[in-house]
């Protein structure tokens, strides 16, 4: 324990914050900010960073952060324990916190001195039902207006029942009470709805979205995050280009971008203060409307030992100017999401970028000096063939042969349905671990690096980013192997045959699950029930159809003209 302790007094020594925090009120909500992950990772996350220094500078919140890797010993007195989750995979992560806590696990056996467990991030956002059981509060959507609304209201509150609190806090637009919640099935297990359970209870819940001028920056800055001495600068929220199977884009519209003037500047000075690293995120930096002004802002001589680096760019928008003064200052890559080789599948996708925008790209990331260019890809999305993924090798090929002098890395991950987007009803596809190691064995021995993510973690994401509150069990159960498809499949099959420890602690009477196929690989009718049916996501479901059959109708189209 006195290394443990002596580890995180050197990280914590190591910060520098851009926030003041405030001093806390002797009666202060005592609350403990949790990341599923350790320090390095947890405190990398911009919005991890933003949650806490929003608690940290109330007077009316004493907020301590907790990490896995930080072993302090469980704090009985606490009235507030937060999580942050970006990641489907983190989720089981959560029961290992609230256990060192000493937290009952389940929500409905937390009595009156146990803390409300709350949560947010755009796993929750997008379907909170597979984690639904151990949450007292779910958080839906952005946190700038709805973290503030929540504390306040459990300030007032604080003092009566936990039942009367969690029935006020329902109230609350964008604030989820799972226990105020319960599925019904059909005999056959189908899911048919999750309905309130009290008649003044919402029959959904809106997900919030932030509309202020200004976006996220980073609190605190620190050698020890994954992303040493950054500071980070939110420069656009969501993505105009809604690619179909995109949760980035389809879950946090509408596509948002600060001034210039008034938002970006100011960040961007606010971190220069601490730090010579400017790190612009966004799922497409370069499609802020100023995006040009702020280069040439930041060309000026006084930031000539400024390093930056940039998110994903779109390939349409990479200018010969734009990669001289990336390359100037500090820049040595260029990240560009194609999706797909093949024209075919980018249409499909909704992918508006042409081959020849791509080729331009990478021509003028030459010409401005970069060293790298680092494309994204997918596999095993619907309608995809063979021929599709020879499409994508070819391409790549070429690029490598046209411009020599660059380093070519290919991210290539397999299609994972996510909630709230046009691809939701889609199964992942058991050919595209396949295609991996076939674009593995065509661009690996051509100098192309190819940095896959693995099948079976994309197997283990669809069973939890499609999965309604049955899997819960599952979950609890599959602690300490949650890295590892053998230990999923072991726990399901337990919980599915009725060998499951963890039964009796559902609150409610379950159906038993799905099959393993319907919930992974299996497309969906449009007309299923899903499980975040009463979840309302920046779209309605109408419209989310819409999209999806233009995808594929597209697709039909265009093999008709051939």
């Amino acid at each position: 324990m006195l290394q443990v302790n002596s580890y995180k007094r050197r990280q914590l020594n190591q910060e520098t914050l851009l926030f003041t925090p405030s001093i806390s009120e002797p009666n202060a909500l005592r609350t403990i900010l949790a990341f599923p992950n350790t320090y390095k990772v947890g405190i990398t996350s911009l919005g991890y960073q933003v949650i806490w220094a929003t608690l940290a500078q109330r007077k009316d919140v004493n907020v301590r952060r907790l990490f896995t890797d930080q072993g302090d010993p469980p704090h009985r007195t606490i009235d507030l324990f937060g999580l942050s989750l970006s990641w489907e995979l983190d989720g089981p992560v959560l029961l290992d916190l609230l256990e060192q806590q000493r937290i009952p696990l389940w929500s409905h056996q937390r009595k009156e001195e146990d803390p409300l467990v709350f949560g947010g991030g755009p796993v929750l956002t997008a379907n909170p039902e597979p984690l639904a059981p151990f949450f007292d509060v779910i958080l839906l959507g952005d946190g700038e207006n709805l973290l503030p609304k929540f504390i306040d209201k459990i300030f007032q509150i604080r003092n009566i029942p936990r039942a009367d609190r969690l029935q006020q806090l329902a109230q609350i637009p964008g604030i989820y009470i799972p226990s105020l919640y319960i599925p019904q099935y059909a005999n056959d297990g189908t899911l048919i709805g999750i309905n309130p359970i009290q008649a003044n209870v919402p029959n959904t819940i809106s997900k919030q979205t932030w509309q202020g001028n200004t976006l996220s920056h980073s609190t605190v800055i620190t050698p020890d995050a994954a992303w040493p001495n950054i500071h980070m600068v939110e420069v656009v929220r969501s993505c105009p280009e809604l690619c179909r199977f995109c949760l980035a884009s389809y879950l946090t519209l509408p596509f948002r971008s600060p001034s210039l003037e008034d938002g970006l500047i100011p960040a961007v000075e606010a971190g220069l203060m601490a730090t010579k690293r400017i790190g612009l995120l966004g799922a497409s930096v370069t499609q802020h409307p100023q995006f040009d002004e702020l280069l040439n802002w930041l060309n000026h001589d006084r930031f000539e030992d400024l390093h930056l680096s940039v998110s994903s760019v779109r390939a349409a928008t990479v200018t010969s100017s734009m990669t001289k003064v990336l390359s100037r200052r500090g820049c040595r890559s260029l990240t560009m999401a194609i999706e797909s080789g093949s024209e075919r599948m980018r249409k499909v996708v909704n992918k508006k970028l042409s081959e020849e925008e791509i080729f331009a790209a990478t021509q003028y990331a030459l010409e401005g000096g970069l060293k790298n260019i680092k494309l994204y890809g997918m596999v095993g999305l619907p309608l995809e063939e063979d021929a599709d993924i020879a499409a994508t090798a070819d391409l790549l090929l070429r690029l490598k042969k046209r411009t020599t002098g660059l380093r070519f890395t290919l991210g290539i991950s397999t299609f994972v349905p996510k909630a709230h987007t046009p691809f939701q009803w889609h199964g992942v596809r058991p050919e595209a671990e396949k295609r991996l190691k076939h674009l593995a064995k065509q661009l690996k021995p051509k100098g192309i690096e190819l940095r896959p993510e693995s099948f079976k973690w994309s197997v283990i994401q669809a069973l939890i980013s499609r999965s309604d509150r049955r899997l819960a069990s599952v979950i609890a159960l599959v602690r300490g192997s949650q890295n590892s498809l053998g230990g999923w499949k072991k726990a399901y099959q337990a919980v599915s045959e009725g060998n499951d420890p963890q039964a009796k602690n559902q609150p409610h009477s379950m159906a038993t699950l799905p099959t393993w196929n319907e919930v992974i690989h299996d497309s969906w009718l449009t007309s299923r029930v899903l499980p975040w049916t009463h979840i309302e996501g920046p779209l309605k479901l109408e419209q989310l159809i819409k999209h999806h059959d233009q995808a594929i109708n597209q697709t039909f189209q265009a093999d008709e003209l051939e």
